[in-house]
C-alpha cells in the first residue's frame, strides 16, 4: 500500500499555546508515490527496523511457554504480546486473502475491499486478535481506494516500522498485540492530525455500534474508574499512577461542549473542557476515599478556574464522578474537609459532577513526567 503524494512531511508535535514546556517530538519522514496493490514478502523482518511501537519488557520472539509481561492499553485493553504460536494459530483461522495480508504484508487491489465504503458507526478490530484499532469517527474518504482513518481508536494498539520494500521507504502499520499487516501511514491526511492511515478490508472485522466486541478484544475487567481535574494533568497523572492499587492513569478532557477536542483546541478556554485524569483502580486494594485523600493533597480546591501560574476554566478543581456511590463519598469528603480549620476561612470550590465523556489529550501529554523529567509543584500524596 502506497501513498498518494510524493511529498515529504514532517509530522512534529511541539509547544501549545498555554503550556510552556511542551516536548516536541517527531515522525519518521515518508517518501511515497503512486498506489498499486505489492506482491507478499517473503519474510515480516524485511519490512525494516521498527521505529515506533509499545513499550515492552518482553519480546513475543521468545521460546514457546515463555512468561510475558502483561500489558494494558489507555483505553484499557490487553496488548500484551502474543507468541508465535498464538498467532499461528488464530492466523490459520483465516481465509486466504486475509492470512496473505495480514501474515505476508500483501495488500488488497483498490477500490475492491469491503469495508471501503462502510458508512455505518462502529468499531474496527484486528480480523486476527480481535485488538480494536480504528473508530469510525476518524474514517473519512480519501479517494485512494482503502479505508482510511486519520488516528487510531488508541495509540498503543497500532505500531509502525520503516518498510523498505519495493524500493520505496514507507511507514508500515501493525497491530500491537499480533503483529498482523494492516497498511500503512502517510503524512497527506485531514486535520487534525495530518496522517492517513491506510488500511487493507480485509486485516479488520467490523463491529457495529451497539453490537458487543467478542471476549478475544481482551478488554481488561475487573477495575473502576474515576476523574479527577485539578490543574495541569501531567502532575496528577504521574502521582496517580504511583498510587497502589491504581492501575492506569490517563491524561485527558471532560465536561466541555466539543467532541474529541484538541489541547490547543482547550487552551482557547472556549470548548468548556476541564483538563482531567482518568484513574483506573482495584477497589479490593485502594478505596475511592483513599484516591480523593490523594486528589486533595495534590491541588488547592480553594482556586477558582486555575492553579498556580496555569489560569483558565481548563484548570479548574473538579471530581466527575462514574456513579451514585462515587458523588455521595465526594460530596460527604468535600464536607468533611470544609470542617478542617486549614479550610475554615476558605472556601472549597471543587466542582461535583456527574461524568460526561472523556476524551484522552494527545500521546505527548501521556507520562510526560516521566519521559521528560521535568520538574512539577504536584507532591507525592502516597
Amino acid at each position: 500500500m502506497v501513498g498518494a503524494s510524493a511529498s515529504l512531511k514532517g509530522i512534529a508535535m511541539g509547544s501549545s499555546l498555554c503550556r510552556r514546556m511542551v516536548a516536541v517530538t517527531s515522525m519518521a519522514a515518508l517518501f511515497v508515490a503512486g498506489c498499486s496493490p505489492s506482491a507478499p514478502k517473503e519474510s515480516r523482518a524485511a519490512g525494516g527496523e521498527e521505529t515506533q511501537t509499545s513499550v515492552m519488557t518482553e519480546s513475543k520472539e521468545g521460546t514457546k511457554g515463555q512468561a510475558m509481561k502483561s500489558r494494558q492499553s489507555k483505553s484499557g485493553y490487553d496488548i500484551t504480546p502474543l507468541s508465535r504460536e498464538a498467532v499461528a494459530e488464530l492466523a490459520s483461522k483465516l481465509d486466504p486473502e486475509a492470512y496473505k495480508i495480514t501474515q505476508q504484508a500483501d495488500t488488497e487491489h483498490p477500490f475492491c475491499g469491503g469495508l471501503l465504503d462502510n458508512k455505518k458507526e462502529g468499531v474496527y478490530t484486528c480480523i486476527v486478535c480481535g485488538l480494536p484499532l480504528f473508530s469510525s469517527n476518524h474514517k473519512f474518504d480519501s479517494g485512494t481506494g482503502w479505508p482510511s482513518f486519520y488516528t487510531t481508536f488508541d495509540p498503543d494498539h497500532v505500531t509502525q516500522r520503516v518498510d523498505n520494500s519495493e524500493g520505496r521507504v514507507r511507514q508500515e502499520i501493525n497491530c500491537a498485540r499480533c503483529e498482523a499487516h494492516l497498511g500503512h501511514v502517510f503524512t497527506d491526511g485531514p486535520p487534525p492530525t495530518g496522517l492517513r492511515y491506510c488500511l487493507n478490508s480485509a486485516s479488520m472485522t467490523f463491529y457495529e455500534k451497539g453490537e458487543p466486541l467478542p471476549p478475544k478484544s481482551g478488554l481488561v475487567a475487573g477495575g473502576e474508574v474515576a476523574y479527577f481535574a485539578g490543574g495541569c494533568f501531567w502532575g496528577l497523572e504521574h502521582y496517580f499512577q504511583l498510587g497502589p492499587g491504581v492501575t492506569d492513569a490517563v491524561s485527558g478532557f471532560m465536561q466541555g461542549s466539543v467532541d474529541n477536542p484538541s489541547y490547543k483546541q482547550v487552551c482557547t478556554d472556549t470548548t468548556g473542557h476541564a483538563e482531567t485524569v482518568k484513574v483506573v483502580f482495584d477497589p479490593k486494594r485502594i478505596t475511592y476515599r483513599r484516591l480523593l485523600e490523594a486528589f486533595f493533597a495534590m491541588h488547592d480546591p480553594t482556586q477558582k478556574d486555575r492553579q498556580g501560574p496555569d489560569v483558565g476554566t481548563q484548570y479548574r478543581s473538579g471530581i466527575w464522578y462514574a456513579n451514585d456511590q462515587q458523588r455521595k463519598e465526594a460530596e460527604a469528603f468535600i464536607k468533611e474537609l470544609s470542617q478542617n480549620a486549614r479550610y475554615r476561612d476558605r472556601k472549597i470550590v471543587t466542582q461535583v459532577e456527574q461524568a460526561r465523556t472523556f476524551w484522552p489529550a494527545e500521546e505527548y501529554h501521556q507520562d510526560y513526567l516521566d519521559r521528560t523529567g521535568v520538574a512539577c509543584h504536584v507532591s507525592n500524596p502516597w
